[in-house]
Parts: C-alpha cells; sequence; structure tokens
C-alpha cells in the first residue's frame, strides 16, 4: 500500500537545516555569554581577594612600622646620613671603627701588633649565618690565644628586609648592649642569635624573644630590659641637625654601617672578612680555610 506521507522537498530540508543551525548558533551564544558572566564573576572576586590581600600587607606593614618606629635612627619616610661614630654614644668595648673587638686580653682590647681579623656581619643575612656555623667557634678559639683580634662589625644594611620590623638594628641594638654590660657573654649571644636566625623577608625576632636568647646563654634579665630602652638624641649630619627617639644603641649601629662602607670602597655585603685589612677571597662556608689563613699570617708575623 503507497504511503500517505508526503516525502519533504528540497526546499523544505533546507529549511529545517536553517532552523536547526540557527537554533544550534543561538544556544552557543547563550552559552558563550554565560561563560563571559562566570568569568568576569571570577575575575571581580579575584579582584577583590587581590585588593583585601593588598590591604591587609599594607595594613600590617604599617602597623609594624608603628610599632618599631623608635627602633632605627634617622626619619622612617626619608633617608638620613648616619652621624660620625665620634658623636654618638658607642659601647664601652667598642673601637673607634664601629667594631668590637676580642682577644686574649678580653672583650674591648686588641692585642699588641696581633693579626686582626675583621667581620663585617648582619643578623638577617643568611650567609652571615652559614658563615657563624662553619667559623665562629674556630674565631672564638683563636681569639683566646695569643696573637689574634677578632674585631666583630655589627652592621645594619638588611633593616629593609624585615617588612619595617628592622631586626637588623634590633639584634644588632641587643648585641651592643651585652657587649657594653656583659661583656663576658657577648660571643655566645652572637652565635645564639644565629642557632635562632630567622629568614630573610620576615619580621624577624620579637624582642622578647632575643632577650629569651640572650637569658638562656647568661645574659641577666636587667641587662636583657635594655634592648627595648629608647634614648632621645640629636646629632649633626651632612643633612643637617637631626633629632629624635631611638634604641640605645641605634645611632651608634648606623654610623657603624656607614664606617663600614667607606672602610670596604662603598661595596657593603656581608659576610666580608678582612685579615690585617685585606679581604679574604677563601672559602667562608667550610671549616677550615679561614683557620689556616689566620695561622699563617700569624706565624709570617713571628
Amino acid at each position: 500500500m503507497p504511503s500517505t506521507d508526503p516525502r519533504p522537498t528540497k526546499n523544505q530540508r533546507r529549511e529545517e537545516a536553517r532552523a536547526k543551525a540557527l537554533a544550534l548558533k543561538q544556544e552557543q551564544e547563550r552559552r558563550a555569554r554565560r561563560n563571559r558572566i562566570v568569568a568576569i564573576s571570577g575575575l571581580a572576586v579575584a579582584v577583590i581577594a587581590l585588593v583585601a590581600v593588598v590591604v591587609g600587607v599594607v595594613r600590617q606593614g604599617q602597623e609594624t612600622a608603628a610599632m618599631y618606629g623608635d627602633v632605627v635612627y634617622g626619619s622612617a619616610d626619608a633617608e638620613v646620613t648616619a652621624p660620625a661614630l665620634a658623636d654618638v654614644t658607642s659601647p664601652s668595648v667598642a673601637d673607634e671603627t664601629g667594631g668590637i673587638p676580642v682577644s686574649a686580653a678580653g672583650i674591648g682590647t686588641a692585642g699588641e701588633d696581633d693579626v686582626v681579623v675583621s667581620v663585617y656581619f648582619d643578623f638577617m643575612c643568611p650567609y652571615c649565618g652559614l658563615f657563624d656555623e662553619a667559623n665562629g667557634a674556630e674565631l672564638e678559639r683563636l681569639s683566646a690565644e695569643e696573637g689574634v683580634t677578632v674585631l666583630y662589625k655589627p652592621l645594619s644594611f638588611l633593616d629593609g628586609q624585615s617588612k619595617g620590623a628592622a631586626y637588623s638594628t634590633r639584634a644588632a641594638n641587643a648585641f651592643a648592649v651585652v657587649a657594653d654590660e656583659d661583656s663576658d657573654n657577648a660571643v655566645a649571644f652572637l652565635t645564639a642569635l644565629y642557632e635562632n636566625q630567622p629568614e630573610e623577608g620576615t619580621t624577624g625576632l620579637t624582642d622578647a624573644e632575643i632577650a629569651d636568647i640572650a637569658v638562656e646563654v647568661g645574659v641577666p634579665a636587667a641587662v636583657t630590659e635594655g634592648f627595648t630602652t629608647t634614648v632621645e638624641g640629636t646629632y649633626e649630619t651632612a643633612d643637617g641637625e637631626q633629632t629624635g627617639t631611638w634604641r640605645a644603641f641605634a645611632p651608634f649601629i648606623a654610623a657603624a654601617t656607614a664606617q663600614a662602607s667607606t672602610e670596604l670602597g662603598g661595596s657593603l655585603g656581608t659576610p666580608t672578612v678582612l685579615v690585617d685589612g685585606t679581604k679574604w677571597e677563601g672559602d667562608l662556608y667550610t671549616t677550615g680555610p679561614l683557620t689556616a689563613a689566620i695561622e699563617e699570617a700569624v706565624a709570617a708575623k713571628g
């Protein structure tokens, strides 16, 4: 029996194809619009989150800067030339170059005709921590013997690497306080600070943590209280008169850092070691090479 359904004509098939194509195109456009909306919404959320992070970081930095605003010598928002060492209050055991000598004669005294080993360091510097780990005990041993003076030169040029917390100055100031008031424990405290060294780029140890480390090596609590003591001062600098309130030895640390830059020809880096005024270019991070160089210099002096 013949079919009663007429076969679609060519025009009908063409129209059906067009209708399907149009429907498909419209669906694709709807999907694309939906994806754009989702993408824009996701981007907006990401931007809001980023802004929140940035605001949080800025606020944290401001809070940190406010907390430690009386730590560093000079203005918080401008470069200020450091005063001369001769014009600041220095630890009683420091020499005229801003170093703290340690020899068989004791801390604060360089041995006559000794080989002088000058160690420039910053407590935030991770390489200084590695240097002390390799050579600290050897330097302590050598300085207890006749013929060698170790001149410790604390610097603060990495203050900017502690998120406004001025860790380099805070730690160096604490070391200077101990050297001034409890010199027998100064080198042990220096080593302990490196054994507990914070990562570069963090706010560093808190003042309380620094004090705890000092107490652990035998520094009296009465001395550690001086870590956060502030003083008012007025200094004449190349930028004019500078007046402010700082940690007790912050101006000394700033002046010593400026002095070190001059001594090293403007190329300030840590750790830097001089043996009788000549930069030692050997391996700073392995126990032995520096010791051998110092002993050779002692032998050469006869």
